[in-house]
């Protein structure tokens, strides 16, 4: 196979050798356990945060490494793609979460929170998503009332990943009922804060390990120390910050596709069907030349995308590239997996199975397809 011009740097591939002897100390003998259980262990984050894996753009003050370089939150995407960890939200909380603390938080705000989020003794979530408000964020209905000293919350959020063990919540509320997305701010709430409740660990198709829930708000008192941001920025906020998290799942994407690749190679090598290896028939050779090609395009133009956001140099359009197409093709090519393993493809005990589970949230989740379609289409000026 070619190999693809890498962007990688000594150093990083240091903290490669990091996160893999982690994941495979750490995680990787626990995965299944957790897949039953629906959650990982809280104490995998601890672990985490004391080997450096979390919030490594962090100012040193407030206990981070100081690194805004997005290679690294590849490599650790990388490595939980290439053993299929799915359970890990360490990119939901490093890529998309804590940097909403690091750029709009006051310094007290700052002291208060960053400390604990890059030791992992404290797990972040952030609640968009409605029973009757998903990818149209102006439709939210939660409401945050101004109380003078304090905002009154009330409202429900679902598809809240991270929501079970979260610590911190980032909720997008509804501060002005008439200023439209004006209206809309950004309020942290902590856990035990009376009101805030959670419900389900939601069941789902894939991401058995990732804990997933329903949150509900009733009349939670949350102090104006919490607000994150000005008042009625909430939405610009989401805006600004939409583009780093369509890429990082784009890298989670890739990270998957990679990691099919290698199943399926390893399984047409070995895999006899009449008296050969089933990766000399030539349809199936066509198939896995394809992948490689797709998958090869994919990283080259996840490697052009993460320089590009490294250097201040993505827009919204460009992420919404990577964030479809990536997605796509992990469907795609996590479906042709399938396919290749024929009847063991459909065994929850292989890996492509998993694999196919875990990868059909990735084009509904950070905005959907035809959310990305539609912003592309609007940058073209049509």
């Amino acid at each position: 196979m070619p190999e693809t011009p890498s962007i990688f740097e000594q150093e990083h591939e240091d903290f490669r050798g990091t996160v893999r002897a982690f994941l495979e100390r750490e995680v990787v003998p626990f995965h299944d356990e957790w897949e039953r259980a629906g959650q990982v262990d809280r104490e995998v984050w601890r672990k985490a945060g004391e080997q450096g894996l979390l919030c490594f753009d962090v100012a040193e003050e407030y206990g981070g490494a100081g690194i805004a370089d997005f290679r690294y939150n590849m490599v650790v995407s990388d490595e939980i793609g290439r053993v299929g960890a799915s359970g890990l939200g360490f990119p939901v909380h490093t890529d998309i979460i804590v940097p909403y603390i690091s750029q709009l938080g006051t310094p007290e705000q700052k002291q208060r929170w960053l400390p604990g989020l890059v030791s992992g003794e404290l797990i972040s979530a952030i609640a968009m998503t409605e029973p009757g408000a998903g990818s149209d964020l102006q439709g939210i209905r939660t409401s945050a009332v101004d109380k003078g000293d304090h905002y009154v919350l009330n409202g429900s959020k679902t598809f809240i990943s991270n929501g079970i063990l979260a610590d911190l919540v980032i909720v997008v509320a509804r501060t002005d009922a008439d200023a439209g997305h004006q209206g809309i701010s950004l309020l942290v709430v902590e856990r035990g804060m009376p009101g805030f409740e959670r419900g389900r660990n939601l069941e789902k198709v894939g991401l058995k390990a990732q804990d997933t829930a329903e949150l509900f708000f009733d009349d939670v008192a949350v102090p104006k120390e919490n607000l994150l941001g000005e008042a009625g920025s909430g939405f610009i906020s989401l805006m600004v910050n939409l583009p780093q998290e369509r890429i990082s799942i784009a890298a989670i994407a890739v990270a998957a596709c990679e990691h099919v690749l290698e199943l399926c190679l390893s399984y047409a090598k070995e895999r006899e069907a009449f008296g050969r290896p089933i990766g000399k028939f030539q349809h199936n050779r066509f198939l896995l030349a394809e992948m490689a090609t797709e998958v090869h395009i994919a990283r080259v133009f996840l490697n052009d995308c993460v320089l590009k956001l490294n250097e201040g140099k993505v827009d919204t359009a460009l992420a919404s590239m990577a964030k479809w197409w990536t997605t796509e093709l992990q469907k795609k090519v996590v479906d042709a997996g399938v396919q290749l393993h024929g009847g063991y493809g459909y065994m929850t005990e292989y890996p492509i199975a998993k694999a196919f589970m875990d990868s059909r949230i990735q084009t509904i989740y950070g905005g959907t397809t035809e959310i990305q379609k539609e912003i592309i289409g609007r940058s073209l000026g049509i």
